[in-house]
């Protein structure tokens, strides 16, 4: 489920004791077969207590497993619902999160990179969703953290249609290779909230929120 502005989250729904007989009521069921059967019992062969203290322990710990297992289950859903609203604040902000795609809106996409060291001799690649070169451009990368913005024009200027592209950087300097780890950059428009953990949709990408390494204003 995609939420988009401020919108209903999800609907959950959660289990309480109330929703089954509690086995207190049972507890108290088997004490009252108890009683009546000590009262009715042959003097000749009485019960034997030690079975039935036995039976009333075990009856004790079940009773408290289930308590444990509703208290968990109470847990696990506020903690729920506090991170889905939590995702849902990210909404009109903008994010950097660890990857290497990003979405071209209004002709510009951005990416963040950090270099090892300075890279004189780096190739920027630009693909497309389907994984088509649609751009690649010979640049100076400095060490360090930097951003990468592209207008959305291919090799041969021609404007490309907005969409979700991603970036390839390899940078090298006279010693070779340098690694280079890239970050995507938008303005979040919607939460998903469908799966185990929240995802912040940037126009067709979708991002989890753990992902997420810098917020701010759009």
């Amino acid at each position: 489920m995609s939420v988009s502005g401020i919108s209903t989250t999800s609907s959950t729904t959660s289990t309480s004791t109330t929703d089954r007989p509690t086995i207190a009521e049972n507890f108290d069921t088997f004490l009252s077969l108890l009683t009546t059967q000590l009262k009715n019992q042959n003097p000749l062969d009485p019960l034997d207590t030690n079975q039935f203290t036995q039976q009333m322990v075990q009856f004790t710990s079940v009773e408290q497993q289930l308590k444990t297992n509703d208290y968990l289950k109470a847990l696990t859903l506020s903690t729920a619902t506090r991170t889905s609203a939590e995702a849902v604040s990210f909404i009109g902000k903008k994010v950097s999160a660890s990857g290497s795609t990003s979405e071209l809106i209004g002709g510009s996409a951005t990416w963040s990179f950090d270099a090892a060291r300075d890279a004189p001799n780096s190739v920027i690649t630009i693909n497309d969703a389907n994984g088509n070169t649609v751009f690649t451009d010979t640049t100076n990368i400095s060490m360090g953290q930097g951003n990468y913005t592209w207008d959305g024009r291919d090799s041969s200027g021609h404007q490309v249609p907005d969409g979700t592209y991603s970036i390839t950087i390899d940078a090298r300097d006279d010693h070779g290779y340098i690694p280079v780890s890239t970050q995507m950059s938008g303005t979040v428009t919607g939460v998903d909230l469908s799966g185990d953990e929240p995802y912040l949709v940037i126009g067709q990408s979708k991002i989890p929120v753990s992902s997420v390494t810098t917020v701010g204003l759009s």
